[in-house]
């Protein structure tokens, strides 16, 4: 164990440093329930911080009047695009902003409405896992285009999301910012993707869950701000649930531009379809959407610091294994090929240092060999996780 995870919590200026990792193992969520306590738990999406105080006041206000009801649907679509206005620069028309339990509901909902069964669904490996799981649940046809490497880096292959679209695929699931590698996908790119699926007449969903935690000085544009084809053919799926740490509360949002998705969800969406949200989720969202960004800026200061410690950490622990670090949210995909330990080092990881990673091949075949590292906890627990990475090498 670190001397500084020893010494205890951090108390300098930094608030999202100060975690305790006893009051941590208080907690009755997966994140925390699923492995022995000499385990320390670096896997699921989940941040370890203290909720944002406005959030926490709403919630404790509702269960102080016995307010546990079923939601209230208005207001939130108002409340997201007054952030989305302030936080991208995206105009939202509030009325195309539709309430669903979690994010991926909503592309189960999408793909629903404006595909058919046996259609092609275009994923760009290695991509979070219920990509692969709902669009087969579904009925839908997963369409592999692998995403490309580049100087280190990751990008889109779009010349193969091209073939795709020709070869009959009808829609592309685009994960941006991208989780494991956490880049947010180039303008560029975005006006490539719009022009293909114009071209080919094939819908847009872009996962946008993990956009509120763009890092400094890395842009992350919305999707559907492109407008033209991309209102025409596309739909952002988004929440509060990662940036804001509030996934258990069930809240996410699907946002259409003016076109063909529209109209499609118009006739097909199930009108009950929000009623399955959270009543906290939805008074947890307003919360954040209205009072959390102060909250929010300077979590994004704290993962920026992490995500760079995380460099240092690697280069001076464990210099073998490969990290680029991500333009956006707190998940580190790590590739640990060069280590010798299999296509699912985080087994050994865990069997040996007693540090629980997501394991890499479950993100596609392109995921042998690497482990996704959640920093999103204190300056110390992330240290104390590379130590455990490296004791695993001893």
């Amino acid at each position: 164990m670190s001397d500084r995870l020893r010494a205890g919590p951090a108390r300098g200026p930094d608030p999202f440093d100060d975690v305790s990792l006893e009051l941590l193992r208080l907690r009755r969520g997966a994140k925390w329930t699923k492995y022995p306590a000499d385990v320390l738990p670096a896997w699921v999406a989940e941040m370890d911080f203290a909720l944002a105080l406005p959030i926490r006041e709403t919630l404790l206000a509702a269960v102080s009047r016995d307010d546990t009801g079923y939601p209230d649907l208005e207001g939130l679509g108002t409340s997201f695009a007054a952030f989305a206005r302030l936080h991208f620069g995206w105009e939202v028309e509030p009325g195309r902003v539709r309430l669903v339990a979690d994010v991926m509901s909503a592309v189960a909902e999408l793909l629903r409405a404006t595909t058919e069964p046996g259609d092609g669904v275009i994923v760009n490996p290695p991509v979070y896992p219920p990509f692969f799981s709902v669009t087969e649940d579904v009925g839908r046809r997963v369409v592999e285009v692998p995403l490309a490497t580049s100087g280190g880096g990751w990008q889109l292959d779009l010349d193969g999301i091209e073939r795709a679209f020709r070869d009959g695929a009808r829609a592309y699931l685009m994960c941006h910012p991208h989780n494991p590698v956490g880049r947010p996908v180039l303008r560029k790119e975005l006006e490539a993707v719009a022009e293909l699926s114009a071209r080919y007449e094939a819908v847009v969903i872009s996962d946008e869950v993990h956009a509120p935690m763009a890092m400094p000085g890395v842009e992350h544009r919305p999707y559907l701000s492109l407008e033209g084809a991309a209102a025409e053919f596309g739909a952002v799926v988004t929440s509060a649930s990662k940036a804001w740490n509030i996934a258990g509360l069930k809240c996410a949002l699907i946002v259409s531009g003016s076109g063909r998705v529209e109209a499609l969800l118009g006739e097909r969406l199930p009108e009950h379809l929000g009623y399955h949200t959270g009543h906290f989720g939805v008074l947890a969202s307003l919360a954040a959407f209205d009072h959390g960004r102060e909250w929010l800026d300077a979590l994004v200061r704290h993962l920026d610091s992490n995500r760079r410690l995380l460099s240092e950490l690697l280069a001076d622990r464990l210099p073998e294994v490969g990290y680029v670090q991500p333009g956006a949210g707190f998940l580190a995909w790590l590739d640990c090929r060069a280590l010798e330990l299999g296509d699912d080092p985080a087994e050994v990881f865990l069997e040996r240092g007693r540090l629980a990673l997501s394991s890499g091949p479950t993100f596609g075949e392109q995921g042998r060999g690497f482990a996704r590292l959640n920093f999103g906890t204190s300056s110390a627990l992330l240290e104390e996780a590379v130590e455990r990475m490296a004791a695993s090498l001893v």
